[in-house]
């Protein structure tokens, strides 16, 4: 569904992505990972279109997106921090999403149920906490039914009965064919959602692996553990290898 190839993007002497070739398949939730600076957020904006690399290419679903922008459609974005105009409620900024959105009829409400965002529908965008502003941007991510979800730090202000109930719905999402991007510093976050690890490190793949995989190489069962021992151990050979197997 996502295959990159080569693809290298430096901000002046900085190179935050370094010839990275990955690919990501329907029903796979990948977890990328790697420390601040390591180019994750920089291959999510690539893929989204946002950041221009230059060298590589990036294809969804066999087109490549330089020359295909309609691609975004397909694609459920939840930013880090959401940033919505102010001075409109959050009823008024799902309905002008809707209004933008006119090639969808089927939106999936789900999350807007169960966070009771119509109770909240009133309140104002400048005026809402940061786990609030979080459950909208997760309900506007899965609002249109995308086949690929991008979650940028997804539980990050939620409180536990929110973080369970989105994590919940990521998993069904995954059963039902979905390919999921996440990216969280809380390992405990991902512990039951996560299919692959995809870890890099000064804009370089170190690995990309299935958890199960990882666990076994790593002797480890706590995610948190198999990335100590990713981070602590070289496994880019091994672990690149697994590129060329599938």
């Amino acid at each position: 569904m996502i295959e990159i190839k080569q693809l290298t993007k430096s901000f002046k002497k900085f190179k935050a992505l370094d010839d990275i070739s990955l690919r990501f398949q329907s029903g796979q939730t990948i977890s990328l990972l790697g420390p601040n600076g390591s180019g994750k957020t920089t291959l999510i904006k690539s893929i989204l279109g946002l950041v221009i690399p230059e060298a590589g290419t990036i294809c969804i679903n066999g087109e490549q997106i330089k020359s295909h922008w309609a691609y975004r459609s397909k694609i459920g974005y939840m930013p880090q921090i959401g940033r919505y105009p102010e001075n409109m409620t959050i009823g008024q900024v799902i309905q002008m999403l809707k209004a933008i959105r006119k090639d969808c009829r089927h939106y999936d409400e789900e999350l807007i149920a169960g966070f009771d965002i119509p109770a909240s529908s009133h309140k104002m965008m400048r005026s809402l906490s940061g786990g609030t502003r979080q459950k909208v941007s997760a309900c506007l991510a899965f609002l249109f039914s995308p086949g690929i979800l991008i979650l940028d730090e997804p539980t990050a202000g939620l409180d536990p009965v929110a973080s369970e109930l989105l994590k919940n719905k990521i998993a069904r999402e995954r059963a039902n064919g979905k390919l999921i991007l996440i990216t969280s510093h809380v390992l405990s976050d991902l512990e039951d959602i996560t299919s692959h690890i995809v870890y890099l490190q000064e804009g370089k793949l170190v690995c990309y692996k299935t958890v199960e995989e990882l666990k076994r190489s790593t002797g480890q069962e706590k995610l948190n553990k198999v990335i100590a021992a990713i981070m602590q151990k070289n496994y880019r050979k091994e672990c690149l290898s697994y590129e060329n197997d599938h």
